[in-house]
């Protein structure tokens, strides 16, 4: 069965005042894909992002989330789109004079109508879920890195989303924190079905989670290939996205 595309890029131009980062961008991320934005550093993979959360216009072309267009979109499609998805920044972004019940509660009391009771126990549900049960009255000050990132999963969670967006989930993380951080990724996409989208750069990240993926490039400020990271590593397109998915510890010529 073909699954439907959630988001359609057409175009894309983003660029900042006269300087173009990125151009010609055209890709689809289908509905309960773990879509990988990679590349190298300043290849434009946060600048991405942001467009994609409606945090930044691009110069030019379309933003199709589930067939609306983002960028032409009024404010009050611009919030409906907004909240259906969830977004996971790569410091975390916790509220720091809050404890993490009152930081994942928040988008539930602006943007639903339930009971503080049903709120308390939505809390407890989606920090149970990311394996944070009994934290809620934690402060961020007193939980380890791990654990502030799936706090700040558990609140970019909180109105069930159908698409979270990841920026470099792994940064500061140790390998072993930054494992359970995947399996929880997974765990979500395959459990919930929700559709995700992350921006990285950790190869071990991009093998074990990825099921598709775009390759930013910055000398050509485009997009230079496109596919399942193992079948990209397998059957590269070019010499610079197989130096990048192998650390440059092989000769392209080898692996033809």
């Amino acid at each position: 069965m073909k699954k439907e595309n959630q988001i359609s890029v057409r175009n894309l131009t983003i660029a900042y005042d006269n300087f173009i980062l990125l151009k010609d961008l055209s890709f689809d991320v289908k509905k309960h894909d773990v879509f990988i934005i990679m590349g190298g550093s300043g290849s434009g993979k946060s600048s991405l992002l942001r467009i994609l959360t409606g945090l930044k216009t691009p110069k030019g072309g379309e933003v199709l989330i589930d067939g609306i267009d983002l960028v032409k979109a009024n404010q009050k499609q611009k919030d409906a789109i907004m909240q259906k998805c969830g977004i996971l920044y790569q410091s975390g972004a916790l509220f720091s004079s809050m404890t993490l019940a009152e930081n994942i509660a928040l988008p539930l009391q602006q943007y639903t109508s339930y009971s503080e009771n049903d709120i308390k126990d939505l809390v407890s549900l989606k920090l149970a879920f990311v394996g944070l049960a009994g934290f809620e009255d934690f402060y961020p000050s007193e939980i380890s890195g791990g654990m502030k990132k799936r706090a700040g999963l558990a609140r970019a969670l909180a109105l069930d989303p159908e698409i979270v967006y990841f920026d470099e989930p792994s940064a500061g993380l140790d390998p072993i924190s930054s494992r359970l951080l995947d399996d929880l990724i997974i765990d979500i996409n395959q459990s919930l079905g929700t559709t995700i989208v992350v921006v990285t750069h950790e190869l071990s990240s991009i093998f074990s989670i990825g099921t598709n993926s775009i390759y930013l490039d910055a000398n050509s400020k485009t997009i230079l290939g496109h596919g399942n990271p193992k079948d990209l590593l397998k059957n590269p397109p070019n010499e610079t996205i197989f130096q990048f998915l192998t650390r440059g510890e092989k000769k392209y010529e080898r692996a033809k």
